[in-house]
């Protein structure tokens, strides 16, 4: 009869690993657990899941969208109380003026100081300026905070109408009279018509003789002082009129209306300086002299 003892084989009185253990677990129909480290076992933390992390975003979303929404009210509570204070007209600005004085300009805009800027119409301001007869054109801007400009391109006379009365209206290309002068510019040639100067704004013949001028070259412009316009006779075209060129020389030319400016002034280069005093070029290629 011998008595049993524990020997190196025998399992009797042995500690289950954590791996059998894990195993016997499987076996038991349970899922084992693991631990931090990634080895099955007891106590492990569980790792977030999908849904925790979604709750996280959301909170964030929320919290920048309150900030926002704060930032926002701050802003517009700021704007109605101190918008209307800060932001207003404190001073005007007018560049391009020659003939009109700034405070001229700046009268005709009828911006009072201290009108919020936000509400200046520029179109309406610029419209207003235009007003002014010597005024072709003008641009308005905003210059934040609290600054206008008011840029300004004036008419330029282009030709000279004696008065009935005595001297001379200065008109631009489209008849509108820019200044008076009490004698004609040597720059100025003066246009010959019956036209009194409340008709001249507009009127066909003066259109007619500045874009003809504006067609010459420097030389022969140079040399013309007085200009007229003729309608030929069962002609309403405007386009018709033909405009005929008296120059510092004596001599006449008759232009005709505007258009083929290179050739007109190409065979009057070659036909002035000879004996001709009169020369047409209204048909050029089948120029007449005597």
């Amino acid at each position: 009869m011998s008595d049993a003892t524990p020997g190196v084989g025998s399992d009797a009185g042995r500690t289950p690993s954590p791996a059998s253990a894990a195993t016997a677990t499987a076996a038991a129909g349970g899922v084992p657990r693991l631990n931090s480290a990634g080895v099955p076992g007891a106590g492990g933390s569980r790792a977030p899941g999908p849904r925790r992390g979604a709750r996280r975003r959301g909170r964030r979303w929320r919290v920048a969208f309150f900030a926002l929404a704060a930032f926002a009210i701050v802003a517009g509570v700021g704007w109605a109380l101190l918008g209307d204070r800060l932001l207003v007209v404190r001073s005007v600005t007018v560049t391009g003026t020659h003939l009109v004085g700034s405070s001229r300009v700046i009268a005709a805009a009828d911006v009072p100081p201290g009108t919020p800027l936000l509400r200046v119409d520029t179109g309406a301001v610029a419209r207003r300026v235009e007003a002014i007869p010597q005024v072709a054109s003008a641009r308005v801007t905003k210059d934040w905070p609290d600054h206008l400009v008011i840029a300004v391109t004036e008419r330029v006379p282009v030709l000279a109408v004696k008065m009935a009365g005595g001297g001379y209206d200065l008109v631009d290309p489209t008849g509108v009279p820019v200044r008076w002068a009490k004698n004609r510019p040597v720059a100025l040639p003066q246009l010959l018509t019956s036209l009194p100067g409340s008709a001249l704004a507009g009127a066909p013949s003066v259109s007619a003789a500045a874009a003809v001028l504006a067609e010459l070259q420097r030389w022969l412009a140079g040399q013309v002082v007085q200009m007229s316009v003729t309608q030929p006779t069962g002609s309403g075209d405007p386009a018709s009129q033909q405009v005929t060129l008296h120059l510092r020389t004596g001599k006449t030319v008759l232009w005709g209306g505007p258009g083929l400016a290179g050739q007109k002034n190409r065979e009057l280069a070659i036909l002035l300086p000879g004996k001709a005093r009169y020369v047409d070029v209204s048909a050029p290629g089948t120029v007449v002299t005597r």
